[in-house]
């Protein structure tokens, strides 16, 4: 018997397959139980500044600068990967950043990175 975990629409399943000479065996499928990751706590978004979303869903690769850092239109801040495609998000002003990711994260389209003030 081999095991396999497979993933379909969002659900993980332990799959264990058989080997049965050239005849097919039976396949048997049990939700596997797969502990999810505690989402870190939100950070307060300043009031006023301007917000840099995301374009498109991909994981944050490498954050350039360091929260609280003073940056400069069009500076690099972060490198977000889509369809193995690193992308640099850059600064839409001058302005002191506040980084709302973590690098490793997966976000969503719209999604807030960061806020520069």
């Amino acid at each position: 018997m081999r095991n396999f975990v497979v993933t379909i629409d969002g659900k993980t399943y332990s799959v264990g397959v058989e080997e049965v000479g050239e005849s097919v065996g039976e396949v048997s499928i049990a939700p596997a139980k797969v502990a999810e990751a505690p989402k870190p706590a939100a950070k307060a978004t300043p009031a006023n500044g301007e917000k840099v979303l995301s374009p498109f869903p991909g994981l944050i690769k490498n954050i350039l600068v360091a929260d609280g850092a003073t940056v400069k239109k069009d500076q690099p801040i972060m490198v977000l990967e889509a369809m193995k495609m690193d992308n640099d998000i850059t600064a839409p002003c001058d302005g002191k950043v506040t980084i709302n990711v973590t690098k490793g994260a997966n976000v969503e389209t719209n999604a807030l990175l960061a806020v520069i003030g």
